[in-house]
This record gives structure tokens, sequence and C-alpha cells, in this order.
């Protein structure tokens, strides 16, 4: 708690007697709610600079984006200056902290089953969109080198697989076996025929803040914010949004596709439907299934490779996480039209 406070001290703003509560959300780094008696206001965060080895990079890029995410409906949040000015403190230690404001009033939901947060996941995601739109997306700087490419996850897959131990293997057997039996399907996306854009890469659920009367407020955790394309958005908010069972939920017949909240997440993204190209259009229904598969195969690499990327709790978590979100993906490739019309 006390190192907290120091690190705290470094950054411009009121010393009060301030306590911090573990938010255990993230896989990657290591953040806390800063809270005046019982009121938050600030976020802290630890970054994990063996993940985010450009750290500065990552930083550079939301500093430079933050201003613009700024509109009537979409909530303004703030990167916090250290004493000598800098939007990130690096301490003797070299751990790499940074402080942003806190949304009063805010709320995250991990699932849902209700057709208005829906709904308003899909219109806050386009107003991010919208917002961003206009910005010259060569000024972003790519910070984690082919993060949603199919074809670089797969390699590291392959070699995982080569690499791992033969229980290990015997263990994934029905992961890599689904890995085998759907890849092509994904490494003939025609990603190059798609505009380039301002991307959040991880619009899950959970990363989306909102108002205690359901209505969506701002995207948070904006590590990942990369040139990107609209797929790798699309399909990352759908994948949370349109099945109402946990990320981690082992039971797999328990993991849904609910073509209700799908499409009520359709209608909030129409009010900026006018922003998409119809290339995109036509490869959004594809993006559902190819984002819980290469979050899916990341994870299985991980679990091939013992659990050296995400935190995990128990050692069969990361292929725990794999079959949940196969079993998505197996989902989504079965509605590919219904979902196109």
């Amino acid at each position: 708690m006390e190192k907290l406070k120091q690190i705290l001290r470094e950054f411009k703003i009121k010393e009060k007697d301030y306590l911090f509560k573990t938010i255990s959300n993230g896989l990657i780094n290591d953040t806390y709610l800063v809270l005046n008696k019982e009121d938050p206001k600030y976020i802290l965060q630890r970054i994990n600079t063996n993940i985010f080895t450009e750290f500065q990079d990552l930083i550079y890029n939301i500093d430079l984006v933050l201003p613009l995410l700024d509109a009537p409906d979409y909530n303004k949040i703030e990167l916090i200056r250290t004493n000598g000015g800098e939007p990130f403190l690096k301490t003797e230690t070299s751990e790499v902290w940074r402080v942003m404001t806190f949304v009063k009033g805010s709320t995250v939901y991990n699932i849902t089953t209700d057709i208005e947060i829906a709904r308003e996941a899909g219109r806050i995601i386009g107003e991010f969109h919208s917002l961003l739109k206009d910005f010259d997306v060569k000024q972003v700087k790519e910070t984690l080198a082919g993060f949603h490419d199919i074809n670089l996850r797969y390699n590291q897959f392959k070699t995982a697989r080569k690499n791992a131990y033969p229980d290990k293997i015997e263990q994934a057997k029905k992961a890599i076996d689904f890995v085998d039996k759907n890849i092509n399907r994904l490494l003939n996306i025609t990603f190059s025929e798609l505009p380039v854009r301002v991307c959040h890469n991880d619009t899950k659920l959970n990363n989306i803040l909102f108002s205690n009367n359901k209505k969506a407020l701002c995207l948070i955790d904006l590590d990942t914010i990369m040139p990107g394309t609209f797929l790798y958005d699309f399909g990352d908010a759908v994948r949370t949004i349109a099945n109402t069972a946990p990320e981690n939920e082992i039971e797999l017949d328990k993991i849904n596709f609910r073509t209700d909240l799908f499409e009520a997440f359709i209608d909030g993204l129409k009010i900026n439907k006018d922003i998409f190209s119809e290339t995109e259009k036509e490869q959004m229904s594809i993006s559902v299934a190819l984002m819980p598969f290469l979050h899916g195969i990341r994870a299985l690499t991980d679990f091939l490779e013992n659990n050296r990327y995400y935190k995990v709790s128990y050692e069969m978590q990361n292929l725990d996480r794999c079959m949940s979100l196969f079993t998505f993906s197996h989902l989504a490739f079965n509605l590919q039209e219904g979902m196109k019309k």
C-alpha cells in the first residue's frame, strides 16, 4: 500500500490519503482503483513490460488518440502527467506506471442478456471509429507486431506443437483437431482489400464502460490501440456480446450465440454505418469466427508452451480458454449465412 502511495505522489494529482483496490479483470497489467475515501478517482496501472516491450510507443498511441475520443455521446478519459510532465513513470527498478482518470458512476459487464446493453455496445464502438475516421493512421505505431495476424498465430502454433511435450499434445488433441479442420477457412480472408483504421483491437464487452442506466460511455483498456481493420473490433465485440456464457466457461454446452443480442449490436452499430466500406460489411460475418479462433489459438499455443504469456490460476486454464473460444468460433462458422442477412 505504501509503495502505491509513493508511486501516486509522482503524478500531478492532489495529495490525499488515497485507498487502493485491486482490479483483477485484466490478464496482462497490474491494475488498481484509486479511491478518496469511498469515491473512485483514478486508475493506477503497472504496465507489463515483458509483454509490452515497446511501452513508450504504447503510451504514445494512447496519448495521441485520447484527446480525439471526446464527444457528447463519448466520455473523455485523461492520461495524468507525472510531476515532470511525462505521460508515464519509470521507477529506479524499471517498473512503468501510469495514471488515468476514472469515469464516475461507470460499471462494466463481463456478459449480458440485455438487448439494450448489446445495442449500446454497438453504438459506442461505432462512435469510437467515427471519432477516429479522419485521423491519419500512419501516426499510430504498431506496438505488438502481428497482434491479430492469423498467419503469424498459426505459425506460432505449429512451432509450439512441434516442440510440445507428448502429454500436452494428447491433452490438447480436440483443440488441435479443430485448428487443423478450420484454419484454411481463415487464412483466405482478403485483408489487403480492407481499409486500415485506428482500431481498439480488444473490444470485448468488459472493455466498455456503461452508466447505471445502461448507456455506453466509452472504451477502456486502450493498450492495443494500433493500426488494424474493423474486422478485428467487430469480431472481438460479438464474441463476448452474443455469447451469454463467461469467457472462462468450461461447460461447453453453455456457450451460445444469441441472435437477438447480435442483431441489437448491429442496430447500435448502424448509427455510424456510413463510415464502413462495402468490403468491410461483406466480411464482418467471417470475423465473428476469426476472432474467437485467433484468441483460442493463442491460448492453445500458450498451453503447449507451458503458460508463458497469460496469467493462469491452474495448469489447464489456457486449454479451457481455448476450448471455450473454439466452441463459439464453431457456432459462428455455422451461422455465416444468417449473419449476412
